[in-house]
């Protein structure tokens, strides 16, 4: 039971410990939630552009932290990073990872 539990949320990755390897936090709310407040920092790439940006976020060859208002679209953007390999967290909310920097 305890190894399902694990492989369904996967381990505790320390996001802070990310960022100071240099990780990038990605935002993934329309341009208008961003414009209303974000982590300093961070690039807005909204969820439903994210796939054509793959390419680009590849080429930062750092890993990627992903928030939204919630969770849920940040959640969603971290599992298509990672199913095109590249190593992607979700990051909650933004005002929780606006904590990380």
């Amino acid at each position: 039971m305890l190894r399902f539990v694990k492989k369904l949320f996967g381990p505790k990755v320390d996001l802070g410990e990310k960022m100071r390897e240099g990780a990038i936090i990605v935002d993934v709310r329309s341009p208008a939630e961003f414009a209303g407040g974000h982590v300093k920092g961070s690039k807005n790439i909204p969820l439903d552009t994210i796939e054509r940006k793959i390419e680009t976020i590849k080429k930062w060859n750092k890993p990627v932290i992903t928030c939204c208002a919630s969770g849920m679209r940040s959640g969603s953007a971290a599992g298509i990073l990672k199913r095109n390999g590249v190593e992607a967290y979700n990051g909650g909310s933004w005002q929780k990872a606006n904590r990380l920097v």
